[in-house]
């Protein structure tokens, strides 16, 4: 079977899980789609012959080889964004599943050991903090600041995971040696610069996200004058018009993409609304500029506003992209998406990331597309990668 159906028949295999009637998907944590896909990945990684293993963080590995130390390790997530697309995340878990049979069949033993990682919870789709796994993994965060999180149903996480456990784990850091991971480029880069269908990225655009607070007054939506009412969503808006003004102003990126409105009746007037804001620059100097802007207006309003998270500008390793781009004769990109590579580069491992054509650019949408064949050239390009770092020459 070619490459891409064999890739289309794994696909297949997970694609009813979490799927929405429009085309979308809906995976987050501690949900029975997170376990469906969990199991996903343990019986493929098993099927193929490899030790299977979680860390205390709670990510999910598959191991081919002897040893574990020094380890070429590739993967991604299996998790989405609300309503989010079929390739962000696991394209890069199933081909990495894909490149370990590649490398069986061309007979290649590798003289370092491969794994295939499935990162817990990148997209934070459930609780507000993007790369969970890898970031507990590298220690950027610990357990009691994962257990302070809130999902929209006001469930902590520390309830959500109830007997479970979790905390940063040195020693399966450690053993990464160097990481690749093959993901769909977020954004039309490759579709418009070049006939190539797959990159090899330098580095991740600084970026963060915010939590903003606006209050109001409750009222009856029915009874209460314009002229007497003390508005929140009313003033969230002009907020979210404010924070677009100053993302133009700054060129940078800079997103509002959930709303929590209190009391949440059609028939009230909002008395408070939390915005959950996501901010992206191509500096720390333009992201600093941006927030700068953002706060001055929420402090106009007198709202409120608490940094959820911040990731600064991760440069991957040079030499390794270097390398890459020579012998595979890939283009050199940038991006604004955060990505679990981004998390283990800045833990001190030599990482990249190989990005595949998307046609339309679009992401975290059903809509979200790449061809077959390009994927099937990422897997190709991965497995040479793999087996050429997996090698003494590669060391």
């Amino acid at each position: 079977m070619a490459l891409a159906d064999r890739l289309a028949a794994l696909f297949a295999e997970i694609d009813e899980i979490g799927k929405t009637p429009d085309g979308g998907y809906r995976r987050f944590a501690f949900s029975d789609e997170d376990a469906a896909l969990r199991a996903f990945f343990r019986t493929q990684v098993e099927a193929r012959g490899m030790t299977y293993e979680e860390d205390a963080a709670g990510n999910q590995w598959g191991w081919y080889g002897e040893g574990r130390a020094d380890a070429v390790v590739t993967g991604s997530h299996l998790d989405s964004v609300p309503d989010g697309g079929a390739f962000d995340g696991p394209l890069g878990v199933l081909s990495a599943l894909l490149a370990i049979d590649e490398l069986k069949e061309r007979g290649i033993t590798p003289r370092r050991p491969i794994a295939v990682v499935n990162f817990t919870e990148e997209e934070g789709g459930r609780f507000p903090l993007a790369c969970r796994g890898s970031r507990l993994l590298t220690g950027v965060v610990g357990a009691d600041d994962l257990d302070q999180l809130t999902d929209s149903d006001g469930i902590t996480f520390a309830e959500a995971r109830g007997a479970a456990t979790f905390a940063p784990d040195p020693q399966a850091l450690e053993r990464i040696g160097h990481y690749v991971e093959l993901h769909v480029e977020q954004g039309r880069n490759l579709a418009t610069m070049s006939d190539a269908p797959l990159a090899v990225a330098d580095a991740i655009w600084p970026h963060g996200r915010w939590r903003i607070t606006i209050d109001g007054v409750a009222d009856h939506a029915g009874t209460t004058r314009l002229v007497d009412r003390d508005d929140a969503l009313l003033k969230a808006a002009h907020l979210i018009i404010a924070i677009r003004e100053a993302a133009e102003a700054t060129g940078t990126l800079a997103t509002v993409g959930k709303l929590d409105v209190e009391p949440g009746a059609i028939n009230a007037i909002p008395s408070r609304v939390t915005l959950f804001l996501d901010a992206r620059a191509p500096e720390v100097c333009d992201l600093d500029a941006v927030i700068g802007k953002i706060s001055s207006a929420v402090d106009e309003r007198g709202a409120a506003m608490e940094r959820i998270s911040l990731t600064p500008a991760t440069h991957f390793d040079t030499d390794l992209v270097a390398d890459i781009a020579e012998r595979f004769s890939l283009p050199v990109l940038g991006t604004g998406a955060g990505h679990d590579a981004g998390i283990i580069a800045d833990a001190g491992v030599p990482a990249t990331m190989l990005f595949v054509r998307n046609p339309t650019g679009t992401s975290h949408s059903p809509h979200e597309s790449a061809e077959l064949t390009d994927c099937a050239h990422g897997i190709e390009v991965l497995t040479d990668v793999l087996a050429y770092l997996a090698t003494e020459e590669g060391r």
